[in-house]
């Protein structure tokens, strides 16, 4: 089964970098893409996703309050933080998000940290 994903990122060129990357992989259903984090709560209450990728500063809310909403959920996606602030990695290990990708990501990064989330899932261990 593939693992349905999110993604989120107010700077359009990175978003529609995430989207060609997610849909170069064939184990891989992007149910979505926001430019506004607030969109993706209600998405996700009303469809069933894996993984949450989301850039850590945007304008409307910041992708750790993102995170700590979708955590609020009964059935919470995971969440991948996205920054161009090494220090971020922090933050994302405080709030328990499943991961942290530094940008400029490349597509290796992405697919490694997808294929670490599904086996840890096969593996019953999310």
């Amino acid at each position: 089964m593939a693992t349905r994903v999110v993604a989120v990122d107010n700077a359009p060129e990175l978003l529609d970098k995430l989207i060609g990357i997610f849909r170069s992989m064939e184990d891989v259903e992007l149910l979505g893409c926001f430019e506004e984090a607030v969109a993706v709560v209600e998405f996700v209450k009303q469809n069933q996703v894996d993984l949450v990728f989301t850039d850590i500063v945007m304008p409307d809310i910041s992708g750790i309050s993102l995170a700590s909403e979708l955590h609020k959920l009964a059935d919470a996606p995971s969440v991948v933080l996205m920054s161009s602030i090494p220090g971020f990695s922090l933050e994302a290990w405080k709030i328990q998000a499943y991961g942290f990708l530094e940008k400029p990501y490349t597509r290796a990064q992405v697919a490694q940290l997808i294929h670490n989330y599904q086996k840890e899932k096969k593996e019953g261990n999310l």
